[in-house]
C-alpha cells in the first residue's frame, strides 16, 4: 500500500498533535512542516526529524513530494496556504473554521471542485463519542428537534497567552463554529437566519480589540431554535481551560451533555485540582477526538470510504458566522445564504 505523505502547515499546538498522529501511522508519514518561526522550527525538526520549512512554496521549490496537507494556520490565514496546497495537487484538512470569509471559503472549495481535490474541514467533536451516541439515537427514535442550546467558553487564558492573533477573531470565530456544526450534525437542519448580541469589555480594556462574549440565537430550516454561547473570558482559577456544555430538546426527549477536558480531580490537604486524562492511550499512542479525525483524513487518503465533514459544510458554518457578525453589527436579524 502506497504511504501517504502528508505537509503539515503550521507548528503550534494543533500542527503537533497532527504531525504526532501522522507519525503514528502505520500508512502516512509526514513530507514537511511548514513553521517560519525560527526557533520552533529548530524543535520541531529535532522532534519529528522531518524537514522544516517557511511555507509551501518553499516546500515546492526544494521538490518535495506530498498527497495531502493540513492546514493548522490561525483563522484568518487558512485562504493562501489551501490554494497553495490544492495547486500542487494535495487535499487538504483545514482547520475550523474553513476561512475567516465567506468569499475565501468559497474560493477553496470552488478552486479544490476543479481541480479534483478533497477538502476536509477539522470540525473535531463529530469525533466525540459522546455527540456520536446522540446523533445515533436521534436519527433512530425519529423524533423531531424543538431546540438545541451550546455554552462554549474559554478562559482568558486563550485569547492573552494562546492566541497570539485574538484581536484578529472573536469567540464567535474561534469557538462558535464548533457549536454551530455540532447542531448541524446532530439535526440535519441549517441555520437559515440569525440574531446576535455581544459585550466588549475587558479584552479592549487589555489591549485587544474583539468581544469578550457573544450570544446567537438561530432559525433552523427545519422550524426548531438553536442558541448559541461563546465567550473567552472566563477567570483562570477554573478547573478546565474550556467549558463545554449541549442541550438538545425533541418532542420526545431531553438530551444534557457536559464536556470539557477534564477526567479527574485529585483532593490533597491544601487543595483540589482537575487534571485531564493523558493524550495517549496505554502503549503510547496518540488519543483524542483530533487525533481520530486525523487519522480518519489519513484512512480516507488510503482510499477507505469515509463520511468526513465536506468543504460545502465549511462554506455553510463561514457564511453563518460571517452572519452573526453582521448581526453584531447592524442590530437586526440577519439571513443566511444557502
Amino acid at each position: 500500500m502506497k504511504t501517504i505523505r502528508v505537509v503539515i502547515v503550521g507548528g503550534g499546538i494543533r500542527g503537533r498533535i497532527f504531525a504526532r498522529t501522522t507519525q503514528d501511522h502505520a500508512g502516512a508519514e509526514i513530507a514537511a512542516i511548514c513553521e517560519p518561526n525560527p526557533q520552533r522550527a529548530l524543535e520541531l525538526a529535532a522532534e519529528f526529524g522531518a524537514p522544516v520549512v517557511d511555507g509551501i512554496d518553499d516546500a515546492i521549490a526544494r521538490g518535495i513530494e506530498a498527497d495531502a496537507a493540513v492546514i493548522a494556520t490561525p483563522d484568518v490565514a487558512h485562504r493562501a496556504p489551501a490554494l497553495a496546497a490544492i495547486a500542487a495537487g494535495w487535499d487538504i484538512l483545514v482547520e475550523k473554521p474553513l476561512a475567516a470569509t465567506s468569499e475565501d471559503a468559497s474560493m477553496i472549495l470552488e478552486v479544490a471542485r476543479a481541480n479534483g481535490r478533497r477538502v476536509v474541514v477539522g470540525f473535531e467533536n463529530r469525533w466525540n463519542p459522546l455527540f456520536a451516541s446522540v446523533r445515533s439515537q436521534l436519527q433512530n427514535d425519529g423524533h423531531r428537534v424543538i431546540s438545541q442550546r451550546a455554552l462554549l467558553q474559554d478562559t482568558v487564558f486563550v485569547p492573552t497567552e494562546m492566541l497570539r492573533w485574538a484581536a484578529s477573531s472573536s469567540p464567535a470565530w474561534f469557538l462558535m463554529p464548533h457549536s454551530l456544526d455540532m447542531a448541524v450534525w446532530l439535526s440535519g437542519a441549517r441555520p437559515i437566519e440569525v440574531f446576535a448580541r455581544g459585550v466588549k469589555r475587558l479584552l479592549p480594556s487589555l489591549g485587544i480589540d474583539t468581544y469578550d462574549r457573544v450570544s446567537a440565537s438561530f432559525a433552523m430550516s427545519d422550524g426548531s431554535i438553536l442558541d448559541l454561547d461563546s465567550g473567552w473570558v472566563q477567570p483562570l482559577g477554573k478547573p478546565s481551560v474550556f467549558e463545554f456544555r449541549f442541550e438538545i430538546e425533541t418532542e420526545g426527549d431531553a438530551y444534557v451533555l457536559d464536556i470539557d477536558d477534564t477526567g479527574a480531580r485529585r483532593t490533597s490537604a491544601q487543595s483540589t485540582r482537575a487534571f485531564a486524562p493523558s493524550d495517549t492511550d496505554h502503549r503510547g499512542r496518540p488519543q483524542g477526538a483530533p487525533v481520530e479525525m486525523m487519522r480518519d483524513f489519513l484512512d480516507a487518503e488510503a482510499g477507505e470510504d469515509l463520511d468526513l465533514p465536506d468543504g460545502e459544510q465549511g462554506v455553510l458554518i463561514t457564511r453563518a458566522i460571517e452572519a452573526v457578525h453582521r448581526s453584531l453589527a447592524t442590530g437586526t436579524v440577519e439571513p443566511i445564504p444557502s
